[in-house]
């Protein structure tokens, strides 16, 4: 890399990530994978029941569409438009992932498109540098979160730093992460009516399911940018991957989302199930939102080519 290049980057990224950040990360990548271990052990001894489950996948499609619907398809590219009150829905729901604040992971989403696999991208696995295909990965999916020079400056978020309702939810972000947290643990003991119910819910409602959700959206950086098929022009090496799809709640179809970033459908096939776009559409069919924008059917046959399946090796670049 010339240094005109890390001139470029250091002016277009932070080197430092704010405190709130940092804290998060810690919270919601090293906790969980203990809480798992914990969750295991007692499983084995004393059962997983069907509250345990209904709270690990209640919680993860309320807050796992909050980061789909609301970060991803609404505030970083705008594919369809909202009252207030289901905006501010989206946002809460998306920052109880504990994927970090609005702004955030907007900012770094649109700074992965306006720089798709290149190299200001803040988590390509074609990251500049002599590395193999398992260092790139290891950088996609989740290293880039512990680099120091990770995080796009406000310039990629004039629009929704101009809105004090989310700015709110940006500030409290810390809050709302809890809240997600909270949520699990207070239903388990109601239900229940015990200490034991409530333990068990923050452990699946609330770690176990930060950590699955996180590793879910980590893998349409790393996987679907490595391995699966590319049926359209997208000038990068995003790819449609069937598994993340329907893990990512829809996310995992990846090339066609780079084809056509303001897509609020990004299952553009009839079998290519998005379970975001299913409920988009019922949202949509009880005037929840409107002006939901896909693309036509002549502007996806001008992107398309000849589908094949195909594995990217990130190799030396730059």
């Amino acid at each position: 890399m010339t240094g005109t290049s890390t001139t470029v980057i250091e002016t277009e990224i932070s080197s430092n990530k704010p405190p709130f950040v940092r804290f998060s990360l810690l919270m919601g990548i090293l906790i969980p994978p203990f809480a798992l271990v914990l969750a295991m052990y007692l499983a084995w001894n004393r059962g997983f029941g069907p509250l345990d489950l209904i709270l690990l996948v209640g919680m993860y499609l309320v807050t796992g569409f909050g980061i789909t619907i609301g970060f991803h398809r609404y505030f970083s590219h705008k594919s369809f438009d909202a009252p207030k009150p289901v905006i501010f829905l989206l946002g809460f729901c998306g920052s109880m992932a504990m994927q970090g604040p609005i702004f955030w992971w907007v900012a770094t989403h649109r700074c992965h498109h306006q720089h798709s696999d290149q190299d200001l991208d803040p988590h390509s696995p074609y990251a500049p540098g002599d590395h193999g295909w398992l260092r790139g990965f290891w950088h996609a999916h989740m290293g880039w979160l512990f680099s120091p020079s990770t995080e796009p400056v406000n310039k990629y978020v004039p629009d929704l730093k101009a809105q004090p309702m989310l700015r709110w939810l940006d500030s409290n972000f810390l809050l709302l992460t809890f809240t997600g947290l909270a949520i699990p643990t207070v239903i388990g003991g109601l239900v229940t009516m015990t200490w034991w119910g409530a333990f068990t819910g923050l452990l699946w409602g609330g770690l176990i399911r930060i950590l699955v959700e996180h590793h879910a959206t980590w893998s349409v950086n790393s996987i679907c940018h490595i391995w699966g098929s590319q049926p359209y022009t997208s000038h990068d090496e995003s790819r449609n991957n069937a598994i993340v799809g329907v893990v990512a709640l829809g996310e995992g179809w990846h090339n066609n989302h780079h084809a056509f970033p303001t897509s609020a459908r990004h299952g553009l096939r009839w079998w290519q199930f998005d379970s975001s776009w299913v409920v988009i559409r019922l949202m949509q069919a009880c005037h929840l939102v409107y002006n939901v924008r896909v693309p036509s059917r002549d502007r996806i046959e001008q992107r398309r080519r000849e589908p094949k399946f195909s594995k990217a090796i990130p190799s030396k670049t730059g």
